[in-house]
């Protein structure tokens, strides 16, 4: 296999991890597991008397996806 066939195999992957990602479905469901992961950690937060609570979180579609969770004062 020479090494443009092994870059186009790579693209494909890419493309293909991108397109998967991006469609309606897999984003809800990174949605609801991240909201239900941040009311799982504030009510930790919340129980030990912890005056921050994680107040934004942030989805990336890149590669690989990223939530970042924001977390403030109250």
């Amino acid at each position: 296999m020479s090494i443009l066939d092994k870059a186009k195999q790579l693209g494909d992957k890419v493309n293909e991890s991108v397109n998967t990602f991006s469609s309606d479905e897999v984003i809800a469901n990174t949605v609801i597991k991240a909201v239900e992961k941040q009311e799982k950690v504030n009510a930790i937060l919340e129980q030990r008397g912890c005056n921050y609570r994680v107040a934004d979180i942030e989805l990336g579609m890149g590669i690989p996806p990223t939530v970042t969770f924001g977390v403030r004062r109250i």
